[in-house]
């Protein structure tokens, strides 16, 4: 039996609520349940159990490592509001603002640790392959994230330096849910790097899209205000290539918006949006993230299985990507 992309969701919720922490102390632990309660989409484990059900039914037996690149994921967004030094975190306050910086630290030491126990519990036909692949991703996305950092300080930020950050920073846990899915489902290698490389794609579309929702989305359907990221100065795609791309009148003048120090946030949010529709980045954008996604879809199309059994997982992707089937 198949299940839809929502039913496994819901197995990942159980097994999660189900995962029991009966160790002390409990400061340590209460915040990872506390974390692992907020829900979300549970993309990454969705993505590793509709992988695995191309070439496998009985799901049930890689719900651990589903847990495990899940529970990965929210330890890193948990050091990463502590580095963001942000009050919430999907409408809830992160966990340094219920406990402290130190709590966040340590309990985010102990979801990492916890995330490779899950992941471990593989037999030991596949262990070895997929420890590598998860150690791997682990440590490029520990390299995004400094990048992402560095760009803060950085004036002189390119595209490609850009897009390679984002890789390492989101599109390669994508990737590598999909390619351990698959590897636990005893896919052909040919197939593995074709989900592979299909999360990569998507992933950079996924987060292309997010920068682009932050200017152009409907804050009633995008869940947050917009203009975070102009308000901040956020070196986005959007915003290396309108300075790229900028005449000189029109970089003088975006300069000037990044470099005040005192402004309306209102008024800065437009003033750059105006700038933004000026030089085209609207359409830039969307073409961008077009040409990720038809090279995503076209990689899926790739792999060596019918059509129809990709469909969940196509059906998936389109829905996140708010695209049609």
């Amino acid at each position: 039996m198949a299940f839809s992309a929502a039913q496994l969701s819901d197995k990942v919720n159980a097994y999660l609520a189900s995962m029991p922490y009966v160790r002390e102390p409990k400061g340590l632990y209460a915040p990872i349940e506390y974390v692992l309660s907020l829900g979300g989409k549970r993309i990454r484990p969705v993505l590793m159990l509709l992988a695995y059900q191309l070439y496998k039914e009985n799901v049930d037996e890689i719900l651990p490592q589903a847990a495990g690149i899940e529970t990965y994921h929210n330890y890193t967004l948990l050091h990463d509001d502590l580095m963001d030094r942000a009050d919430m975190r999907r409408n809830k306050p992160t966990v340094h603002k219920v406990w402290d910086d130190n709590t966040a630290i340590l309990s985010g030491d102990a979801m990492l640790v916890l995330a490779y126990r899950l992941m471990g519990e593989c037999s030991g036909v596949y262990l070895k392959r997929v420890m590598d692949v998860f150690t791997q991703t682990a440590m490029e996305i520990c390299e995004g994230q400094q990048w992402d950092m560095e760009f803060e300080s950085r004036e002189d930020v390119t595209v490609p330096e850009y897009i390679e950050m984002i890789r390492l920073k989101t599109s390669v846990l994508l990737a590598a849910s999909l390619k351990i899915g698959a590897l636990l489902g005893d896919a052909s290698a040919e197939d593995m790097q074709k989900l592979y490389d299909f999360g990569i794609s998507m992933g950079l579309a996924f987060q292309l899209q997010d920068d682009f929702l932050d200017v152009y989305g409907d804050p009633a359907v995008f869940g947050k205000n917009i203009g975070g990221d102009i308000v901040c100065n956020k070196k986005t795609f959007m915003l290396i290539t309108a300075l790229s791309l900028a005449e000189e009148e029109q970089r003088a003048e975006l300069v000037r918006w990044i470099e005040c120090p005192e402004f309306c946030p209102a008024e800065k949010i437009k003033a750059v949006t105006a700038l933004y529709d000026r030089i085209g980045i609207k359409q830039i954008c969307e073409e961008k993230i077009s040409g990720y996604y038809a090279e995503g879809l076209a990689l899926l199309d790739g792999v060596s299985l019918p059509a129809e059994k990709k469909e969940e997982l196509r059906r998936f992707v389109c829905c996140l990507m708010d695209r049609k089937v």
